[in-house]
């Protein structure tokens, strides 16, 4: 098939792309205990494509989430999924020697297709020469919040709230942290506390500039507070950041995971859809590529009123 045009102009005109994927791509990880499998999707045509790694929530693999995967790669997004180590697929048990470390073995999972971007690049027939490694964003959902939070500057404390390691990647140049876990501590359920120590993040070095998305109903077992906890990634960061709130959405957020994942409780293509286009429209403009799609989407859900959603900024 003939290339119609660059990726910034296939985006821009909203067409979508036919998408090649690629999987199990696999990097070897020495002291990981399994090597690391990664699904690699990216539009047919377009030149210049940006990257967006994409880190899943606990349980899920490489093969989920495809309504995000899809459609950033559909207009114009090489889009890089690992599973870690807690996905159900590897059927880890729980008392793995492994899995006091899972969060930071997910981080290094993310530094890690950083580093092989070259060999992920020609694992995609027709996909060499085509991408923009100067143009990368991490995102993530719930657990993967975190992880993706950890490239952008996010810290996780330790005993006594000693400030943890820096884990910020220069090669991150902008963040889509979606559902993701707010302030540890006294703002932890008892069983958060008991079963996810690492859980105890703080945003104060988390300068990149990042769109957190939130839904209001998403009243998470893992907080004491409600739904304005997954909130805190965006009131308690520094920076240029953005908060798209999303009306009646749980922590699925509409359906993200995956079309029909069993994980979703608040199913509605008009969320998914939502977020679809405003993410795009974030990535775009986060990453220099056009502001023209931001600008609409800010004004539409920031200067009108909308049943979907609100959007702000600061």
């Amino acid at each position: 098939m003939a290339e119609t045009g660059t990726a910034t102009t296939d985006a821009a005109t909203g067409e979508p792309a036919p998408v090649v994927s690629v999987k199990p791509v696999v990097l070897p990880a020495p002291g990981r205990g399994e090597d690391l499998r990664v699904r690699v999707s990216a539009p047919a045509t377009g030149r210049d494509l940006p990257v967006v790694v994409f880190s899943h929530g606990f349980g899920s693999s490489l093969d989920g989430y495809g309504p995000l995967a899809d459609f950033w790669a559909a207009h114009g997004f090489v889009v890089i999924q690992p599973t870690h180590l807690d996905s159900r697929t590897l059927n880890i048990p729980h008392d793995d020697p492994r899995t006091p470390r899972i969060w930071r073995f997910r981080v290094e999972d993310m530094k890690r297709v950083l580093d092989h971007l070259e060999l992920l690049e020609a694992a995609v027939p027709g996909l060499g020469g085509r991408v923009d490694r100067s143009r990368v964003a991490a995102a993530g959902h719930s657990f993967g919040g975190q992880t993706a939070g950890n490239l952008l500057g996010l810290r996780v404390l330790g005993p006594e709230g000693k400030e943890g390691d820096d884990l910020s990647d220069p090669r991150i140049k902008a963040g889509v942290l979606f559902a993701t876990a707010g302030l540890g501590g006294a703002d932890l359920s008892p069983f958060a506390v008991e079963n996810f120590p690492f859980m105890n993040p703080s945003f104060a070095d988390m300068t990149t500039p990042t769109l957190v998305v939130a839904g209001d109903r998403d009243d998470s077992p893992l907080t004491v507070r409600g739904p304005d906890w997954m909130t805190d990634p965006y009131f308690l960061s520094p920076g240029d950041k953005s908060l798209l709130t999303v009306f009646g959405a749980e922590h699925s957020l509409g359906g993200i995971p995956g079309y029909e994942a069993r994980e979703t409780t608040d199913e509605s293509p008009e969320r998914v859809a939502l977020i679809q286009r405003v993410t795009l429209a974030y990535l775009r403009h986060a990453l220099g590529i056009e502001d023209s799609s931001w600008l609409a989407a800010r004004k539409a859900l920031t200067e009108t009123s909308s049943p979907l959603g609100r959007l702000e900024s600061k």
